[in-house]
């Protein structure tokens, strides 16, 4: 990240010319424009805080939902209420008076906080693609709730690790002049090049590539298992059905139900990761380009680009909630039980017709066992 103060005096000369020729040329967005874009993102905050901590509320409360990839999902939502909370609200004040109130330690704080809540939240992610690769590709549910527990405390420390050199000095931070907020900056300095290319594969390149892989593998599975429940369904002759022939048909029907339920939780899945990839892909390359494009960071329309490419990764926090509720049944209803009856719109089930599904439910998928 670029900054303002350094121990070395070279840079610290090169950075201060730098600044005041392209300080001074910098076309900031116009302020309608820049307002617009803050309501949004006070919006933002206030929808990914409430839908987010619906969705932790969920988990907590009821046992029957703190299954493993439950577990996972309240976590993502945890770093997601940290990120509106700690980094959004900055930013908006900051894109409304094109001006940083917030001091330089602040600044320092809330650019290790960004990346490592970022960092948590693509973490787990990358956990849900590997965990529904091992069910559907490999047939092997090793993750239960605790192990969860444990991969979740892994997870957060490794964030705190590859986020916090920004936070002790090991790397150049400065008071946003040409952004919303701390970003990276030019740099000619190898270490922290270095840095940012870690952090930027850390967060963007190895979890895509890693979880494309996953999912390329997961709809190979899936198609080739529904050719062949299909082929079968063709061949059994109903007019002849035996004993034997029953059995068959019954082994037929529970692959179709394994098949169906692990679809739609696969497209749920791979839903959160397009929505991930589109959010931060710009993120990754504009982040790469500012540290190794002295006429990329210098240019005039440095800060529009800034903005723009910062609310599109903000918007992720917010994108998360919605998919749950509209791709997850038992949240959904989970989520119309909390509202208050005064704004409830659709009538509640009835208690002693509501179907439960235990998390750890197993769906034999003919010789072998699946669990989804």
């Amino acid at each position: 990240m670029a900054c303002n103060s350094t121990s070395t005096e070279t840079y610290e000369y090169f950075l201060l010319n730098a600044s005041k020729v392209s300080d001074s040329g910098v076309t900031t967005l116009s302020a309608p424009f820049r307002i617009s874009l803050a309501i949004m993102m006070m919006l933002m905050v206030v929808v990914g805080f409430l839908g987010n901590t619906v969705v932790c509320i969920i988990v907590y409360q009821r046992p029957a939902m703190r299954s493993a990839i439950n577990l996972l999902l309240a976590t993502l939502a945890f770093s997601d209420i940290m990120l509106s909370l700690c980094c959004m609200p900055f930013a908006a004040v900051t894109l409304i008076t094109v001006k940083w109130h917030f001091g330089d330690s602040f600044c320092r704080l809330s650019a290790t906080l960004y990346w490592f809540f970022v960092l948590e939240g693509v973490a787990i992610l990358l956990i849900i693609s590997v965990d529904r690769f091992l069910i559907i590709v490999q047939r092997q549910d090793k993750l239960n709730p605790r192990r969860a527990k444990v991969i979740i405390a892994i997870s957060w420390a490794l964030s705190f690790c590859i986020s916090v050199p920004s936070l002790t000095g090991w790397t150049l931070v400065e008071v946003p002049t040409r952004a919303p907020q701390c970003v990276f900056g030019y740099t000619e300095f190898p270490a922290d090049r270095a840095y940012v290319v870690t952090l930027v594969v850390a967060v963007f390149f190895v979890p895509f590539n890693i979880m494309l892989c996953s999912y390329m593998c997961i709809f190979n599975t899936v198609r080739k298992t529904a050719v062949r429940v299909h082929n079968q369904s063709d061949s059994l002759d109903l007019r002849q059905l035996t004993r034997a022939g029953l059995r068959r048909l019954q082994r037929q029907h529970q692959v179709s139900v394994d098949l169906s339920f692990k679809t739609k939780a696969f497209t749920t899945i791979l839903i959160l990761f397009v929505g991930f990839s589109l959010c931060w892909l710009p993120h990754s390359v504009y982040s790469l380009l500012s540290v190794f494009s002295r006429r990329f960071y210098c240019s005039s329309s440095f800060y529009a680009t800034s903005t723009c490419v910062l609310w599109l990764s903000y918007l992720k926090s917010v994108f998360n909630p919605i998919v749950y509720c509209w791709r997850i049944k038992k949240f959904r209803e989970a989520c119309i039980e909390l509202l208050p009856h005064t704004f409830q719109i659709l009538p509640r089930v009835p208690e002693r017709i509501r179907r439960r599904i235990q998390p750890s439910t197993v769906y034999v998928c003919a010789e072998n066992q699946s669990a989804v």
